[in-house]
């Protein structure tokens, strides 16, 4: 049986997830409506991958003894003024990201919880994952600068990227 601590902070969690998935579909939309279909395409994969991850904790809190109970949700930010803020804010939101799944595996560790603190270990290496990628692809912007030809490049590789993601998940 897992303590009515720990499933608070993991419910907790499935509502940054599932956040995190409308905040990526919003940006995606974003990215869209205005011209950039890789960095759209990209984006749309992301917010499914953070469904993943908020299904992932509800069976895993269910499977537990705990029950996942959904809560509503905010409306996400869906206008930006270019594509690097879209990203410099998703790096930004994965850095949060990052220290609330360190909240967790504290809280989870602090109330001796070993299984669940071993079921985290999979989110921690994923959050150093994502904020490497994000890192690199703001590199990336920030070396085309605003150039009209250094951002279509991106936006393809970016594309590129997606496809790479959906095939990986399709071997798996």
């Amino acid at each position: 049986m897992i303590s009515k601590k720990v499933v608070s902070a993991l419910i907790k969690q499935i509502q940054l997830e599932e956040q995190s998935s409308r905040i990526y579909m919003a940006m995606a939309s974003w990215c869209e409506i205005n011209g950039f279909q890789g960095a759209a395409n990209f984006l749309y994969n992301h917010s499914d991958e953070e469904r993943t991850h908020m299904t992932k904790l509800i069976k895993y809190v269910n499977d537990k003894g705990g029950y996942s109970i959904l809560q509503s949700l905010e409306m996400p930010e869906n206008n930006f003024k270019n594509l690097l803020e879209v990203f410099e804010k998703i790096l930004k939101h994965e850095e949060f990201i990052t220290e609330s799944i360190n909240s967790l595996f504290e809280a989870a560790f602090n109330e001796k919880d070993f299984t669940t603190s071993q079921f985290l270990q999979w989110y921690i290496e994923e959050q150093i994952e994502e904020e490497s990628m994000f890192k690199g692809i703001l590199d990336k912007f920030r070396l085309a600068g605003n150039q009209t030809g250094g951002l279509f490049h991106l936006d393809k590789e970016l594309d590129a990227l997606a496809i790479a993601s959906i095939q990986a998940d399709s071997v798996q």
